[in-house]
């Protein structure tokens, strides 16, 4: 393989990362192995911290393939708490209201999840990495802002109910870029009149790309020195 010239690395992100640290990891070991002070790496869409699964780098001058990548159709799996939401919409933040979800069965969410399938328009969350007149939503956020941010379109394909243990469920979503698996676990609690929020998200998929091929972080140095 030729880093230098461009290649696309499947990675598996692990849990509590970002995706700037694994940028970071992985052009410290290329640097290393082709002494090139400043190799030149980037990521084809982030992955929240608190989100696991694919994560595709790009390398040299693949990195123009980057908003191609982008582009691909994803896939998830979320597992989300009923009942209670977050400011964040996930776990990075404690819980700061709590609803009712005793009405809620297994048929309620299977009808209410086909609502969300298709062209919809979606709140990204506050804590995102969003633009606001050019500063980041989430540095509003952390400085007590409460506004909302404008919808914005995006695509789903499907949803699958895997697990219904209430108040959990553990869905499959398949969809397009732009898409926040965060909004979605908090809308799916609305849409039940209760309140949802993210507690676990894996990406298995972008595009051709599965969580099975991919490389982690451990196995990285010792993946790169054969090739």
């Amino acid at each position: 393989m030729d880093f230098v010239a461009g290649e696309i690395i499947p990675i598996n992100k692990p849990y509590t990362w970002t995706s700037f640290q694994i940028v970071n990891r992985v052009r410290y070991c290329l640097s290393r192995k082709y002494g090139i002070k400043r190799f030149k790496v980037g990521h084809a869409g982030t992955l929240d911290p608190l989100a696991s699964g694919v994560l595709l780098l790009c390398t040299g001058k693949a990195t123009k393939r980057i908003e191609e990548l982008q582009s691909h159709t994803k896939e998830y799996e979320a597992e989300i708490m009923l009942g209670a939401t977050t400011p964040s919409f996930d776990m990075e933040h404690p819980v700061d209201a709590t609803y009712p979800y005793e009405h809620i069965t297994r048929e309620m969410v299977e009808e209410t999840l086909k609502q969300f399938v298709g062209d919809i328009a979606q709140r990204p969350p506050l804590f995102s990495a969003c633009k606001v007149d050019g500063k980041r939503a989430y540095d509003l956020a952390r400085k007590g802002s409460d506004m909302q941010l404008a919808p914005k379109q995006i695509r789903i394909d499907s949803i699958e109910l895997i697990e219904c243990e209430l108040p959990k469920i553990r869905i499959r979503v398949v969809c397009g870029k732009g898409t926040y698996i965060r909004s979605l676990a908090r809308d799916i609690g609305e849409a039940l009149n209760s309140g949802g929020y993210l507690t676990d998200l894996i990406r298995t998929r972008i595009g051709d790309y599965k969580l099975e091929n991919c490389i982690t972080t451990e196995e990285f140095q010792e993946w790169l020195e054969k090739q």
